[in-house]
């Protein structure tokens, strides 16, 4: 396989939601573009020489790399090397060569795993179909990580009776009516504070969801994490915002099973105050959280 570097590109209306700051952080990044195609994001390639950990970032659904915009930074100014992934079907990665759901992810990215790895100390984050990702691809390759935190991960077989049914948009005429149903979904799925809701979280949110070209995933409502749990070899953390709509009213339901089933488990975290998308709605808390498990 080849792999092509170049210059990361963010959108524009993403940079312009950004503190100088971090936007310059972000644009030190470069781009890897690996057979599929599939697009990979890296910073701190440099601190590999200086014996720098990997973290590997995997997004949520109808999401890419920019999941996690408020992350890479505090990372890389920590000196950890980083690289986040556009899954296959989402962001500028095409669909896998087969299947249309998360375990169809595995195979091309333990391939993609082959060419990029630099490091022996390497952690997989996955967040929410990211962390379904990243716990099935540690079940089938345990050679491939040292270290697994799944963020606000579904696949439990757990459903919280209290979910707000999200909204189709594509087929609205106006953009001011698809602006108010990714508004509320927003609101119904990713974040629990509304003041929260941004404009680089319906910017980053409204450019995902235009690429997401897997829109008919079913085994997030599956056990299928709970089901690869046990098989993991590395050690496992978890992390869930207080409020995460997935499991709202059942977050008790959900702790019970991560540890009766994962015989790994070394950390199980909640963020209070925050939602699903608990990395972007309390960055801060979501750091501190992290460094534990690092």
């Amino acid at each position: 396989m080849t792999l092509l570097q170049q210059p990361i590109h963010i959108a524009p209306e993403v940079l312009r939601c950004l503190s100088p700051q971090v936007a310059t952080s972000l644009l030190t990044g470069r781009q890897l573009q690996l057979p599929g195609p599939m697009v990979w994001h890296e910073w701190g390639y440099e601190s590999i020489d200086k014996g720098a950990s990997t973290l590997v970032l995997l997004h949520g659904g109808s999401g890419s790399w920019t999941h996690w915009i408020r992350s890479v930074a505090p990372l890389v100014e920590n000196g950890f090397h980083v690289l986040a992934v556009d899954l296959p079907g989402f962001g500028d990665s095409a669909l896998p060569d087969q299947g249309a759901d998360v375990d169809a992810l595995i195979e091309p990215l333990h391939a993609a795993w082959q060419m990029l790895r630099a490091s022996d100390n390497v952690s997989f984050i996955g967040f929410s179909f990211g962390g379904m990702a990243a716990a099935l691809w540690l079940a089938a390759y345990p050679q491939d990580a040292t270290n697994l935190i799944l963020v606000g991960s579904p696949g439990l077989g757990i459903k919280s009776p209290h979910r707000v049914p999200l909204k189709g948009w594509r087929h609205l005429p106006t953009e001011d009516m698809q602006i108010e149903a990714h508004r509320h979904n927003l609101l119904g799925l990713m974040l629990h504070d509304e003041s929260k809701l941004d404009e680089l979280a319906m910017t980053v949110h409204r450019l995902n969801v235009a690429r997401d070209r897997m829109p008919r995933r079913r085994l997030s409502g599956t056990p299928i994490v709970a089901d690869a749990l046990p098989h993991i070899a590395c050690p496992v953390h978890v992390i869930y915002g207080e409020w995460d709509a997935l499991y709202h009213g059942c977050m008790s339901e959900v702790e019970k099973l991560f540890k009766n089933v994962t015989p790994q488990l070394a950390s199980w975290q909640l963020v209070t105050g925050s939602g699903h998308w608990v990395q972007f709605e309390a960055p801060e808390a979501f750091q501190l959280a992290l460094k534990k498990t690092l």
